[in-house]
């Protein structure tokens, strides 16, 4: 090894001698925990390349050591090749990139750090070469790269062996993503690192704060306040969009990514940190580090509770096999970890009030791309095409997508921004494409004029000292604060599954409904095919069986089919005059009864007739009977005039369903005197686990038969004496709800979209309105559970 001192001459020779003298500059030990793993290969090693590019002319010297479990003879090869990859900027001559890296060869090396005792021997080490290389130390810099639950136990090894000595002598650890599941882990973690290093020697990385255009945003408000001061607030401002896109799977990272989901993965941190970066108050001094936390620790308390309905999840179709392989389970194992996620906030906040601002990342989408955008209203209208009336926005554009590098772009119609920073300049070459919907000519262009990867900014705000671009004990706490609640009301939730790529089309588009958010489209419902590809992605939007469906969570459901029901019965009465709402019994409408009775008070109930689908063979004012738990949960709770309400007449002369008495065809009489051509307007039915519906069981062929309305019917279980519209009775109506809601029915559903049409073997099967319409309504439990 040669000396140090000897290779920073040699380096500042490549220079031509510039820089400063060596002894006012010092000696910094970098240690990599974590090494030869991934995230070093591709991100670390390369930045801290570049730092010793920057800094040898300075006068700087440093030692390098990649660090391990692994032994190092076993190691120590696969570290030297990936240095063997770092490369230089293009303003840096062949000549002196030559030399710099056979430098920065030669000063690093793999040391093997498994025991309190290999971290002393380190220390020892390091104050040995600083000895006796006559150097003057200033920093240790331990970066780990390792996974989150190994942070506490090397963090005190570091603190408590690795120390250096002397006052002016600084410690830097830096820790990567994950702080933590929730915010009780975060606050452990958090506890256990404060007792082995000091709040300001921890640099917790997000290396989305390290992206260009993410660090110019804050620069740019300052920049720009004459424009931005009058409209930056919730009356200029429609909607803010904070957006990463991912075409990759999660292959290769299914143990981290199946614990986390992409809402820990990316939204709480990433895109969160963005959102802070717009709508914090602006600091006064930008290069203050701590005026610039606390003024981000003031944005995580302008916001509003986020809950279940504030997000919507999906999951690529892929992801379950993934699952299975990666980690050895059964192909009855169901994951519901997100790989997409749309969350939509609003701050509590006078600038921001009202203002949607929605976060969203997802992989397996159609594009790799992110971005901030900052939507303005715009209330000119324009008769002929004008750039007046053009879209108004301002977009932080991360990179990728159809643009493929940073830029920020300010629409032409709001106004040209200032460029300050030498290191930025304007984009006046316009290829001719789109960005969310506009032509680059439409807008201001600024971009880095050179490009530097995230991980190379950090790393050289971390030998800096700076603090800005780094999370803060209070800030994590304060972000894990805002999105543990959502999280845990996320709990169990199901995702929508998406084929992945463009094949998801419009699945996944959104509903901004006030402050809740909604997918756009109808559930998808998707058959797992053995080859989960897109190719084999079976997709009904928004049908099931061949029919409509409406699916949400029970509560939602349940208020679609109630708005549904007055709309139709509307429609029905501005035709006819009348309309004829034929109900099921059981247990599962009594929500929806509620519904109606509570919530529907402009429901048209002096023109509705109200008629039974199927009664039991019992008194009409037994518990048992259906038209008594219609009576319970709706008809007393409205008014309704008696002369509309149709009962199936159970008891006659004292007998209860004789077939000497013709009920059924009493029942068949009065809907042909009421109702024209004997066609509802509307039927509610149900079904049984045994595919039964109304009360029309397996192999009653009775029920088949055309020319009959109502039949008797046989169950299996008690009372067993049933009446029964028949199907043709079902399928002269106009429209026919099937509402199927609960976790036990999940089977049901799943063998329902499988069976072929026989309606004598299951008489579901067999509902399909002749001129009219069928819609299902299932509720998540059941469909997805």
């Amino acid at each position: 090894m040669y000396p140090i001192a000897l290779l920073l001459l040699l380096a500042l020779s490549a220079t031509g001698g510039h820089g400063e003298n060596r002894q006012n500059g010092g000696h910094v030990s970098v240690v990599v925990i974590g090494g030869t793993g991934d995230l070093a290969k591709k991100y670390l090693w390369q930045g801290f390349f570049q730092l010793y590019l920057q800094q040898v002319s300075s006068g700087n010297s440093f030692s390098f050591y990649a660090a391990g479990q692994t032994p190092a003879k076993k190691a120590t090869p696969i570290f030297f090749a990936i240095l063997k990859t770092v490369h230089c900027p293009k303003d840096v001559s062949e000549e002196r990139c030559a030399v710099v890296k056979d430098q920065f060869l030669r000063l690093s090396r793999y040391r093997q750090l498994k025991s309190l005792e290999d971290y002393r021997e380190l220390s020892r080490d390091i104050e040995r070469e600083v000895r006796e290389e006559d150097l003057t130390e200033i920093g240790r810099l331990f970066y780990l790269s390792v996974p989150a639950f190994t942070y506490a136990d090397i963090a005190g090894k570091v603190g408590s062996s690795c120390r250096p000595s002397g006052g002016a002598v600084w410690l830097r650890v830096v820790l990567e993503k994950p702080f933590g599941h929730d915010l009780r882990s975060a606050e452990v973690l958090a506890g256990q690192l404060g007792n082995a290093l000091r709040d300001e020697e921890m640099y917790r990385i997000d290396h989305y704060l390290g992206k260009q255009v993410v660090s110019k945003i804050l620069p740019f408000r300052v920049e720009n306040k004459k424009f931005l001061n009058p409209i930056w607030n919730k009356h200029h401002i429609e909607r803010i969009e904070i957006v990463l896109k991912e075409t990759l799977d999660v292959q290769g990272r299914i143990p981290f990514y199946n614990e986390y989901g992409v809402i820990r993965d990316v939204i709480q941190n990433h895109l969160t940190e963005v959102l802070a970066l717009l709508t914090m108050p602006l600091p006064t001094n930008l290069t203050n580090s701590q005026e610039l936390l606390q003024n981000k620790l003031h944005f995580f308390t302008s916001f509003l509770p986020l809950g279940k309905k504030q997000a919507v999840l999906g999951q690529y179709q892929a992801y379950q096999s993934e699952v299975q392989q990666e980690l050895n389970k059964t192909k009855d194992h169901v994951a519901i970890t997100p790989t997409f996620a749309a969350v939509l906030t609003h701050m509590d906040s006078a600038q921001f009030e009202g203002v949607p601002i929605l976060l969203i990342s997802g992989k397996m989408l159609d594009e790799r791309v992110g971005y901030a955008r900052v939507l303005f209203k715009n209330d000119q209208f324009c008769l002929q095409a004008n750039m007046v009336c053009k879209p108004k926005q301002i977009l932080f554009y991360f990179g990728h997508g159809s643009l493929q590098f940073p830029a920020v772009l300010v629409s032409k119609n709001l106004f040209k921004p200032s460029i300050v920073e030498k290191t930025w300049k304007e984009v006046t070459d316009h290829p001719k494409i789109h960005i969310l919907g506009s032509p680059l000519s439409d807008y201001y262009i600024q971009t880095p004029k050179v490009q530097r990867e995230a991980y190379t900014e950090l790393i050289s705000q971390i030998f800096a000292g700076r603090k800005d671009s780094f999370i803060s004990t209070e800030n994590l706490l304060a972000s894990w604060n805002l999105w543990t609640p959502l999280l845990e009301s996320l709990t169990g939730t199901f995702p929508r599954v998406y084929p992945g790529g463009v094949d998801n089309a419009d699945f996944l588009d959104l509903l901004l409904k006030g402050k809740e958010i909604d997918f756009k489209a109808d559930l998808v419902l998707v058959d797992r095919a053995e080859d989960p590809s897109p190719k084999n992605f079976f997709v009904k939007r928004g049908k099931f069986r061949g029919a409509d469906m409406v699916s949400a969570w029970a509560e939602e459901l349940v208020q679609r089919l109630a708005v549904d029901i007055q709309s139709a019965a509307q429609t029905a009465i501005l035709q006819d005059g009348v309309f004829h709402l034929a109900l099921s019994g059981g247990s599962t409408p009594i929500a929806l009864f509620h519904r109606l009775a509570l919530h529907h008070f402009a429901f048209p109930w002096s023109h509705t007739h109200i008629w039974m689908v199927d009664e039991r063979c019992v008194p009409l004012n037994h518990p048992q009977s259906n038209f008594h738990n219609i009576h319970q949960h709706l008809l007393q709770h409205v008014r309704i005039p008696y002369l509309n309400i149709h009962p199936m007449t159970m008891e006659i002369r004292r007998r209860i369903c004789d077939e000497k008495d013709s009920a059924t065809s009493l029942y068949r009489e009065e809907i042909d005197r009421w109702i024209d051509g004997s066609k509802f307007h509307f039927v509610l039915l149900g079904v049984g686990q045994d595919m039964h519906t109304a009360s029309l069981f397996p192999g009653t062929p009775a029920g088949l038969n055309a020319n009959r309305l109502v039949i008797f019917t046989e169950s299996p279980v008690e009372p067993r004496r049933r009446v029964s519209l028949t199907l043709d009775a079902i399928n002269k109506a106009q429209q026919v709800a099937m509402l199927v809601m609960g976790k036990s029915k999940h089977d049901l559903v799943t063998q329902l979209s499988r069976v072929k049409d026989d309606a004598n073997k299951w008489p579901v099967t067999g509902v399909k309105p002749t001129n009219g319409t069928l819609t299902w309504y299932i509720d998540y439990d059941a469909l997805l559970r």
